[in-house]
């Protein structure tokens, strides 16, 4: 080999080597980068992971410490238990005789000194009601006239109405499962009750409300402000959704084996147009045909937590001030009753605030997690501020967010759905909506039993 092919390799040998330091030398700057930055776990006080996945961990509320004394607040009407003024039963308590020197004491007067009362509830035993069948000949043109047994009297024996509204009110409302069902009518109210016919009787039930349950469609079709959102539940193993719509006066759930807009398009199929929709920032739930979207800015406020505990970016912290001004400036519209005027001082102000957030330069590189979440709401701007422009706007979709939540805690007590997810939803939409309008929810599902299935 001659000197010069020496050099020649030397030289590509010395090149290549320089080009594995550089690269070492960057992995090593990224390695260094990574253990500076705080690694940040997502839960529920900065992320929608809902709180029963904060596995031993306290959570943390996304409230300020408030300055309020701990306890009842000024003006919090309390309540007490009352006694009755016309009690069931009543024990005259005498003593017949003198406890210090033994003289009797039938003879003399008494006087009331004081009362208490004790309540109780007696052993619930089933009423069985029979309907007897009479047949009788008429005279004059002989035929036998037979009478009719009462509507929905239609088998040799059966469970009645009240009946049917306990199982739906444990079932649906207080989530217990099909077996502890069944052993609670049998233990608390001897009344023998297999898990398939708690299975008829909550299908039969659905049946009964199901013009309830498209009137409550209706009412959401045409409210002003709709919440909306959904959340996955296991049906016979496979992977299903229960959504939900709803505002303050009805919740409206539909049980799907789809996530998309597909959903949405077989529930409403021209939308939502007269109503805000108020949601996360899921596409299907943006791409709904409305008059106006609202995004959940709790469900930002958790985000732009999370980013300020990972990249400490200053853009995430002035956002979240910004976020929790809003907030701040909801509560005083609502103390008011005056909402923000489109073009008032304050309005420009906080839409003034949020263009300057949108056009921060943010290093891609540095900072993936904040530039994503900057282009999301570049994509969503208008969607942020409209709850202060209409007192009827939240600033959140907690309600949606409570209203499906009953679903999680009936899996987690009942276990996935088998084949009653529909008799669920139906069932569920017209308890919750009972409970929103104020109705006693007893003697209503009562009186919803006792109708014939359409």
């Amino acid at each position: 080999m001659t000197d010069t092919e020496t050099i020649s390799n030397l030289q590509a040998e010395n090149a290549f080597q320089s080009q594995k330091i550089k690269s070492l030398e960057e992995k090593v700057e990224l390695l260094l980068d990574l253990l500076q930055k705080k690694v940040v776990k997502k839960d529920s006080h900065n992320s929608s992971l809902p709180p029963s996945s904060d596995l031993f961990t306290k959570n943390k509320s996304l409230r300020a410490i408030s300055t309020r004394p701990n306890g009842g607040q000024v003006g919090h009407k309390g309540s007490t238990l009352k006694m009755s003024e016309t009690p069931d039963n009543i024990t005259e308590l005498k003593s017949d005789f003198c406890s210090v020197c033994g003289q009797s004491l039938t003879s003399e007067l008494f006087i009331l000194k004081a009362k208490r009362q004790v309540i109780e509830i007696p052993p619930i035993i089933p009423i069985y009601e029979e309907y007897r069948q009479y047949v009788c000949q008429c005279p004059t043109c002989q035929h036998q006239q037979l009478a009719d047994f009462p509507l929905g009297v239609n088998a040799p024996i059966q469970y009645g109405s009240s009946v049917e509204t306990l199982v739906g009110y444990f079932s649906i409302y207080q989530y217990i499962p099909f077996k502890r069902l069944q052993s609670l009518f049998s233990q608390l109210f001897f009344l023998p009750l297999s898990q398939g016919s708690i299975g008829n009787i909550l299908e039969r039930s659905a049946e009964k409300c199901e013009s309830i349950y498209q009137e409550i469609k209706t009412q959401i079709l045409q409210s002003s402000v709709v919440g909306s959102d959904e959340t996955g539940a296991k049906v016979n193993g496979a992977k299903w959704w229960i959504w939900v719509w709803q505002n303050l006066q009805n919740t409206f759930l539909v049980a799907s084996d789809n996530r998309g807009s597909k959903t949405i398009g077989s529930v409403f199929d021209k939308g939502l147009p007269n109503s805000v929709m108020v949601s996360d920032r899921w596409a299907a739930q943006l791409k709904t045909h409305s008059k106006n979207s609202q995004i959940c800015l709790a469900h930002l406020l958790r985000d732009l937590i999370y980013l300020v505990e990972t990249e400490q970016l200053d853009f995430a912290i002035q956002f979240k001030t910004f976020i929790i001004r809003i907030f701040e400036s909801k509560k005083i519209t609502a103390e008011n009753n005056k909402a923000y005027i489109q073009n008032s001082e304050e309005a420009i102000l906080l839409e003034q605030t949020l263009n300057g957030l949108l056009l921060i330069s943010i290093d891609k590189e540095k900072y993936p997690k904040s530039a994503t979440f900057q282009v999301s709401i570049l994509k969503n701007r208008n969607f942020i501020l409209p709850c202060l422009y209409n007192l009827e706007i939240p600033p959140d979709n907690n309600g949606s967010e409570r209203a499906i939540r009953n679903i999680k805690v009936k899996q987690k007590v009942s276990g996935q759905f088998k084949s009653g997810q529909n008799a669920f939803c139906v069932i569920r939409s017209v308890i919750d909506t009972l409970l929103k309008r104020g109705v006693e929810l007893i003697p209503c599902l009562n009186q919803i039993n006792k109708l014939q299935p359409v």
